[in-house]
């Protein structure tokens, strides 16, 4: 069964388990699955009924794709996420993404949890993705391409999309919250990185470190996807006098930080011009 025909089929498998034709899609990352808890749902469907979706492994992914309403809106989103360090191609990785843009989604909002590089941020703080860096050691989008689904050279000048930015900066100071802004380096993990790596990745002007969202992205923007990415900084991983963390940590501090991901998500799914 060719890529296509396999993204038809898990298409198909939702749509009937739901009414809901959705134009947003997200990707709720690693303790900020509690956003879901807040769609008016008609469907939340385990990935291990969906016809080829990889199941996450990981504490804090729950594996649901859930579908129904935010802020009036027909959203679609995954609560937890499957990672290449998982032992999935990244293929299987963005499977996923390319079902959701097969049911209707024009826009993707992707979360993370991160170590935070830059040495002037904090633990606890916000980060819109304005950029990223793939430090994986392999792309998506190797392999046979299908110029149905994406072009064989998809353009990356803009991976995350302005308009997007901008309004999530607008939702942020309505809030009353300070938002950080940066680039995002994504690795493969699943081993924190060391000081030396750390501080090389600083030098390359990366502002957080984390183990997804950049193949998500890339898919994303192969099928012509509005990005709209949100970082979670869970740690400093600054590269001098770093302090041992683990993920429990990492889980622990994204979970202090989901009333306020939430409401600056859902203030940016209410104005989207979608």
């Amino acid at each position: 069964m060719s890529g296509r025909e396999q993204i038809t089929k898990a298409a198909a498998f939702v749509r009937g388990r739901t009414k809901t034709v959705p134009t947003i899609a997200m990707i709720l990352g690693s303790g900020l699955g509690a956003l879901a808890d807040h769609i008016a749902a008609d469907a939340a469907i385990p990935y291990a009924e969906i016809p080829g979706f990889p199941r996450s492994t990981v504490e804090g992914h729950a594996g649901r794709l859930i579908l129904g309403r935010l802020e009036d809106k027909p959203v679609v989103a995954m609560a937890g996420r499957a990672h290449f360090y998982e032992g999935y191609m990244l293929a299987d990785v963005v499977f996923p993404v390319r079902v959701m843009k097969a049911l209707g989604a024009a826009a993707l909002i992707v979360s993370n949890a991160a170590g935070g590089i830059n040495r002037q941020w904090h633990r606890g703080d916000l980060m819109i993705i304005a950029d990223h860096i793939n430090f994986m050691g392999a792309n998506p989008l190797s392999g046979p391409n299908d110029p149905d689904v994406g072009p064989r050279f998809p353009d990356m000048s803009q991976p995350y999309d302005p308009e997007l930015i901008a309004l999530a900066e607008r939702a942020a100071v309505a809030e009353g919250m300070m938002i950080r802004k940066g680039v995002y380096i994504g690795v493969h993990g699943p081993s924190y990185e060391t000081p030396a790596e750390l501080r090389m990745m600083g030098r390359w002007g990366a502002d957080a470190v984390g183990m997804s969202t950049v193949p998500e992205v890339i898919a994303a923007r192969h099928m012509g996807m509005r990005v709209l990415g949100i970082t979670a900084i869970t740690d400093m991983a600054t590269g001098e006098h770093v302090q041992p963390v683990t993920h429990e940590d990492v889980i622990r501090t994204a979970k202090e930080l989901e009333p306020k991901f939430i409401r600056l998500v859902r203030r940016v799914v209410r104005e989207m011009p979608l």
